[in-house]
Parts: C-alpha cells; structure tokens; sequence
C-alpha cells in the first residue's frame, strides 16, 4: 500500500510545533496504519499522536501533543490511502465509458468505493460491498450514503449494470437503512430500458422496501458522441415530460405514505419538456441539489432574494445546500475532483481593465442559458449578455455547463467580436482546469472566473452597473 504523503503543512499547527515536514510519508499513526481519510481523522483527534514518518528514506518517529480534536495541521496528498474499489459493472449508459481519448488518467477511473460515497457523494451501486464494509459503515456511522438504484426489479437491474451481483445488491441497502445509516439513492433512467412501466415499478419499490431513504433523484441518460452503446439515446421531449409526470405521481403517493415527496426529478428533465419547476420550497432543502435536483430554484432564489436575508424553507429546520459528505471540508480530506473547492486555486493573469459601463457577458451551457435569461430579463443590471457555449467535446445531449470544455470555450471566444467583461463560472473548472485539461489562461480572451451561486451572480452584476 503506499504511503500517504504531507503535501501542506499549517503554520504554528501542533504538527508544525512538532516538527512534521512537507515531503513526510505517514507509515503509522499511534501505531495503526489508517487505510483512508476517514481512518486518519478518528486517530489524529486524539490529545496525543505518535506518528511514524518517512523522510527522504529515513524513518523517524513524531509526536504531537494537542488538544482533542484539535486540527492536526496536515494536509494529505489523498482520502484513500489503499486501492480505491473500483467498479466491476459494465453499465451501457457508464459516462465513463463516453470520454475521448487523451484525458488525463484520473477521469477513467471507475469507483465504486463506500468511502468516497462518504467522502465526496459519489453514487455506489453496492455491488461491491461487504459484510465488513457494513460493519465499519455502521460501526464509525459513515452517513450519509449515496446508493445508485436504477431499478428494483432483480432483472432488468441486473441487466442494467451488466453484473449478476446487481440483481441482489440491493440488500446492503436495506441493511444500511435497518442500522438508521441516511442514505440517498439515484435511478439514471435510459429510453426504452427502465422508463415508463419499469420507472413506475421502481418507484413502487423503493415506497414499499425501502420508505427510509431520505431522497431519491430520478435523472436522465446523459449521451456524448463518444458512446458506443447504440441502443443509448436521449430522451425526447415527450418522454420528459412523461418521466416527470411519474415522479410527480409518486411524489403524491410518498407525501400520504411517509409524510414528504421522497422522489424529485432532476431540472433537467423540466428544461426538456418545456415545463415549469416545482416552488422552491417543493423541494424541501435541496438534499440532491449537486445532483441537478432544484439547482435552478436554488440559483433563482439566491440571486432573487435581499442580502442577508434566509429563505422561507430555512424556518422549517431544512438545511442550506451543499456538497454532500462531512469529510468534503475537514482537516485531512483534499479537495479532488468535481466537487472540489473551484474559484480559488484558479490564477488568472490580471483582471481585465473594465470599467463599470462595459458590457459583461457570460458564458454557460445550453441549459445554463434558458435559466439566467429570464431573471436577467428583469433589467437594472446594465448591458449583459448570455452567451451559451455548444458542447462540441462531448457532442450528444450534453448542455450543462459544470461540462463545458476549454476548447469549446475558446472556439465560442474566437467567434466573438463584442468586446468587454466574460465570466466563466466555477463549474467548470477543477482545480483551476477544465475537464479536457486546459486553463482559462489558454482562452482567446482574458474571461473572469466567477462563483455558480445566484447570490455571487447578482452581487457582481450591482457591482458593475
């Protein structure tokens, strides 16, 4: 197993007091070798930590001497210290399995590991999980989960994720559910395989075997040219609106049976049909948020609503949206993949000489575009434009703009004679890169780097009147 590795080290930490070095290899703490983040946090809370390092092939021992609970000062260069599991399903509708050629390595990586479920909100399909799994899950109550259903039909789920496993993976759920663990699932819903008919069924499942998830996300089929799975195709309009005429269906019998509406359609499928969202308080605290479930709400209402003040849905006792997972923020876990902390690792040359009176234009997917236009309608922002950015690196029906390309991005730029201010939004980007690899420093033309939020968005706008 290799060794976790000190990346950071935090000023006048107890580690830094202590004498621990960027470059240091963890080889133990207090004498366990942690197998992850989640490991490494429980032992590093302790008062006194006995930790045995690798320095440039020397192994030396430290220890540090805390309050409990206090913050080590470490940063780690990983949340998995051994092999993440990898997933052993072939799902034709894998957006793994849709990426060009020539990414770097990370991307392909398919996990189905429990920890990063914890960890980051990553959907598992549990079909890897075991009994010990479930016993450290309940044991260190690892929650929330994030469980990929797709069906409850032993069959057409085992079909679905191309794994016999599948057909009885479903177990581990009830079991979590049975030891009070939150779970949140997720049905990817693909035309003519586990819609209309079989989506009723699900749900009908998931409302009599397992009423205690605490939310689940009907989503659709996301497709990129890439795909080499030709009975994958994107859902039409007609079958969004039917997909959310389902959901909201169930969303009635789950409101009688258990008290809330358990299953939300994500935004997407509402775009699609041409349909209006649900109110945001319909949504009850945007648990799924992250998972296209009441983004545009959520965005409406933080660039709608006066500073300062909370929504109205707060008062209930539901909480403001966020990333999933505890460990996403503490001491010890690093910030990876798309759910990392955006704007500020992103370093940009200096910001445009813009003044107060230039036009600003911001750039966004397909789907991005049919939301910000309207609020941006109300006037009283100046001249703004909305420019969206066709998605030519994944091709397909792929719109959103957390999926936008640098080269599409710049392509879209090249195009542009406006002058004045372009914002990028965060989304986008990942440790200040956009999915193909490139930087906003190799863009045409010198954009700003924004936060997603409404609320950021409309602070900006004001701001440049």
């Amino acid at each position: 197993m290799p060794l976790p590795q000190v990346v950071a080290v935090a000023e006048h930490s107890p580690a830094e007091r202590s004498g621990v070095w960027p470059g240091d290899e963890l080889r133990s703490i207090n004498g366990q070798v942690p197998r992850d983040v989640i490991e490494y946090q429980l032992l590093a809370d302790e008062p006194i930590v006995d930790l045995e390092v690798v320095r440039g092939g020397v192994e030396l021992e430290v220890t540090v001497l805390k309050q409990a609970g206090e913050p080590l000062g470490l940063e780690i260069s990983a949340a998995i210290f051994d092999r993440v599991r990898t997933c052993d399903n072939h799902c034709e509708f894998c957006f793994i399995y849709q990426l060009p050629k020539g990414m770097r390595r990370s991307l392909y990586v398919k996990d189905d590991d429990y920890r990063l479920s914890f960890l980051y909100g990553n959907f598992t399909t549990l079909t890897r999980f075991t009994e010990a799994d479930l016993e450290r899950v309940v044991d260190q109550r690892l929650s929330p989960l994030y469980v990929s259903i797709h069906a409850t039909d032993p069959e057409v789920r085992s079909r679905m994720l191309r794994n016999r496993r599948g057909a009885m993976s479903l177990r581990w759920l009830r079991c979590l559910l049975d030891h009070d663990i939150e779970v949140h699932g997720q049905v990817v819903v693909c035309p003519g395989l586990n819609d209309a008919a079989v989506l009723h069924g699900t749900l009908a499942g998931i409302l009599e075997r397992f009423p205690e998830l605490a939310t689940v996300a009907v989503v659709p089929l996301g497709v990129s040219r890439h795909s080499k799975e030709p009975a994958m195709r994107p859902h039409t309009a007609e079958e969004a609106r039917a997909t959310v005429e389902t959901v909201h269906e169930w969303q009635e019998r789950s409101s009688r049976a258990v008290g809330r509406r358990l299953v939300w359609a994500s935004d997407e499928y509402y775009l699609l049909a041409g349909l209006e969202l649900p109110e945001a308080a319909a949504y009850e605290g945007f648990p799924q948020h992250e998972n296209g479930v009441g983004m545009v709400r959520s965005f409406e209402q933080d660039f709608e609503r006066p500073p300062g003040e909370k929504p109205p849905f707060l008062a209930a006792g539901t909480s403001v949206p966020g990333r999933s997972g505890f460990f996403a923020w503490v001491e010890g876990a690093p910030a990876e993949g798309y759910r990392a902390p955006r704007t500020a690792a992103v370093r940009l040359g200096p910001r445009p000489r813009a003044g107060r009176d230039q036009p600003i234009t911001i750039l966004t997917g397909g789907y991005g575009e049919l939301v910000l236009r309207p609020l941006l309608d109300q006037g009283g922002f100046g001249e703004v434009r909305v420019l969206p950015v066709r998605n030519e690196f994944f091709g397909g029906n792929i719109a959103v703009a957390g999926l936008m390309a640098g080269p599409d991005v710049s392509r879209t730029l090249r195009e542009e004679t406006a002058r004045g201010r372009y914002l990028l939004p965060d989304v986008c980007l990942s440790k200040g890169r956009f999915i193909d690899g490139s930087s906003p420093e190799d863009l045409p033309v010198v954009v700003e780097v924004v936060p997603s939020d409404g609320a950021s968005l409309r602070r900006l706008l004001e701001a440049g009147r």
